[in-house]
């Protein structure tokens, strides 16, 4: 049965006919504080939903926040780890909530962030082993943030280490694994290449036009990506529902960057 309700919750966060999905992470309250565009939580995720986001990913806290009761349904991911930028261990993710009360709270999936090539990428594989376990018993949709950054590492957009990243996570067990776009689409395809699962892109920090945004996007689509999960490029656009909509023209409706711009406009 862990089988059929994992299938279940797979459709809640990816769309099944494109086999694609869009998902507005929305967590950065835990690492950063109330920045703009989730201040208001129940308005921020209004906003994204209406536009057609398969899922959104936040902290256990805040899931009343994102129940929203009417209209267009969104999915839930609960993020399961966490740190502060006041840390002096900003990078060291700390499990923070369990598959089992994510589930409680109806959770269609749970997510995990790791951070490789940090001093404590060990205890952070360590979670991520034991996350996904749980996830497998429960059936429940495992979605890991892989990322490397670190001591050891010089260049956390290099092809390399993001390919290495992205086999990570599926030699660990996720169900989606979410990495750093590479630049273009010919070297993202390597990253897909190497990852049996599907494979999404961050969305990084605020990029300086629409048409950048929407130029890396269609690039991981055309590589092979499984779609995106983009935080503040998405929430804290002055349009967030139109952004939305105009990313998902171009992941689930084979649009072009100048086609989705005009949803923009």
């Amino acid at each position: 049965m862990t089988i059929l309700g994992k299938k279940i919750r797979m459709e809640r966060i990816i769309n099944r006919d494109t086999r694609k999905t869009l998902i507005v992470p929305m967590d950065h309250g835990m690492s950063v504080g109330p920045i703009p565009g989730v201040i208001n939580m129940k308005d921020a995720i209004r906003k994204v939903a209406e536009g057609g986001a398969n899922a959104i990913v936040e902290h256990k806290g805040l899931v009343e926040e994102g129940h929203r009761g009417k209209g267009k349904d969104i999915g839930l991911i609960i993020h399961l780890s966490a740190s502060t930028s006041l840390s002096v261990f900003p990078h060291a993710k700390t499990l923070v909530c369990s598959v089992e009360e994510a589930l409680k709270l109806g959770a269609d999936g749970v997510s995990i962030h790791v951070n490789l090539g940090d001093s404590q990428e060990r205890e952070m594989l360590k979670d991520f082993g034991k996350v996904s376990y749980e996830a497998r018993t429960w059936g429940m949709p495992l979605l890991a943030m892989i990322y490397p950054r670190g001591e050891k590492i010089k260049d956390e957009y290099d092809v390399k280490v993001i390919k290495h990243a992205a086999r990570v996570g599926s030699e660990m067990g996720a169900d989606i694994v979410k990495v750093s776009y590479t630049g273009s689409a010919e070297s993202f395809h390597e990253v897909v290449e190497g990852c049996s699962v599907p494979v999404v892109i961050a969305g990084g920090e605020k990029m300086e036009s629409d048409r950048e945004l929407l130029e890396v996007v269609k690039g991981s689509i055309d590589a092979g990506g499984a779609g995106v999960s983009i935080g503040r490029n998405v929430f804290q656009h002055q349009n967030p529902t139109r952004m939305v909509q105009a990313i998902s023209s171009i992941v689930n409706d084979g649009k072009t960057v100048d086609e989705a711009l005009k949803i923009l406009k």
